[in-house]
């Protein structure tokens, strides 16, 4: 194969992956501002289609390539996680217990309350409080942690947001939610910085 021709199929690679990760970017976009789980399916398959391309042998000489790539999977991380752990809450709970008005949700003495119920002494309190919020920098901080190498960083940012919610942990939904979310929005940011590895490796 002489140079041009290597060189346009380098290009072809570089664009098709781009794409299709800039696809799965839109997808994400349009989950996290409409809440819709069509949304967030399409961008976790845009996503999976986006690893199976980078898993094939790249051209090499990916230059500014790979920074777009590494930019665009970024934000990928950032916005996609969030309907993630959400599709994943809503699998596994049912919306089972009334959300709070912070972005938590409501248990009282210890234990989630049933939708639709109060409870009887008033001390229905709102936890997990913020989740939006530290899912985007723990999302930030992991995929930048392993685009940066340095994986090792993830067991900081676990600890640090274990120790955060500990006293928030007491009612079984609280619990099953903190699991589910941390790990759909960590495994989300993993996949988003494999995509680069893979890409530019």
């Amino acid at each position: 194969m002489n140079f041009q021709a290597f060189q346009i199929l380098a290009y072809l690679y570089w664009l098709l992956l781009l794409l299709v990760t800039i696809g799965s970017l839109a997808a994400a976009v349009l989950a996290f501002r409409h809440q819709k789980q069509q949304y967030a399916i399409a961008s976790a398959g845009g996503l999976a289609a986006a690893l199976v391309i980078a898993a094939v042998p790249a051209p090499e000489g990916s230059g500014s390539f790979g920074i777009v790539l590494a930019m665009v999977a970024l934000a990928l991380s950032v916005v996609g996680g969030g309907p993630m752990a959400v599709l994943a809450l809503r699998l596994a709970t049912n919306n089972s217990v009334p959300p709070g008005a912070h972005g938590g949700i409501l248990v009282g003495n210890g234990e989630a309350t049933p939708r639709g119920q109060a409870d009887g002494v008033g001390t229905v309190h709102e936890v997990l409080r913020g989740g939006l919020m530290i899912g985007i920098l723990e999302r930030l901080a992991v995929t930048g942690a392993i685009l940066a190498g340095f994986p090792e960083a993830i067991a900081v940012v676990v600890a640090i947001k274990g120790v955060g919610r500990f006293t928030e942990l007491s009612a079984a939904e609280a619990r099953e939610r903190f699991i589910i979310g941390t790990f759909a929005s960590l495994i989300w940011a993993c996949a988003c910085a494999a995509l680069v590895r893979l890409a530019t490796a």
